[in-house]
């Protein structure tokens, strides 16, 4: 239909951010803006109506919200972003499995430095990340050169942004898809010195 149907009945002020198709067996990921995510099994959200609100999956403190839904389908890393920039990965086992409705663990700590989550992604040394500003600015970040660390750190700056500007949000390229579509080429850029600590990481990519 050219005008669309519906997905979900939305309550005022909430909007949609993100869908995924699944096979019923996933486990789902949701992070929020202050630096939670939680994981939960598929199942535990039963099938309904395309106009029904659906069933309560992460509860939020006071000024959070959800930002980013992963549904896991790889041995991959959770990779988190922040809006000033920096950003980490962290082993997917690393996020207990638990019931939807809760509050959920820290993936990242959000600070002064950090600021607040942008998104969260699954991701595999072979990916790719197109990272885009407020102001304009994209910049091309191999995965490989991010570090894997524990979920209740800080990260590493993967983007030198101008003041005033933020993360506005995070696209995952896969090679292997695009290469076989003759897409993309090999090009990864260089690499991040990803040691986990404060301020090393230096931006990796094309800018």
């Amino acid at each position: 239909m050219r005008g669309g149907i519906n997905a979900i009945d939305l309550d005022e002020g909430d909007e949609l951010i993100e869908a995924a198709i699944t096979d019923g067996t996933q486990d789902i990921i949701l992070a929020k803006r202050q630096g939670k995510a939680i994981r939960f099994h598929e199942q535990e959200v039963r099938a309904m109506g395309r106009t029904a609100h659906g069933v309560k999956s992460a509860s939020l403190e006071e000024g959070d919200v959800v930002v980013s839904m992963v549904a896991v389908r790889r041995d991959a890393t959770l990779l988190s972003i922040t809006e000033n920039g920096y950003g980490k990965r962290s082993p997917i086992e690393d996020y207990r499995v638990s019931h939807r409705g809760g509050l959920g663990i820290i993936t990242i700590k959000t600070t002064d430095r950090n600021g607040q989550v942008v998104a969260v992604k699954e991701v595999v040394d072979t990916d790719q990340l197109m990272i885009m500003t407020t102001q304009g600015q994209v910049i091309r970040v191999p995965v490989a050169g991010i570090s894997v660390i524990g979920r209740n750190t800080q990260g590493v700056r993967l983007i030198h942004l101008d003041e005033n500007d933020k993360v506005s949000d995070v696209a995952r390229v896969v090679i292997e898809d695009e290469a076989d579509n003759g897409a993309l080429g090999p090009d990864a850029g260089g690499a991040l010195d990803g040691d986990g600590g404060d301020d090393e990481g230096e931006p990796a990519g094309d800018a």
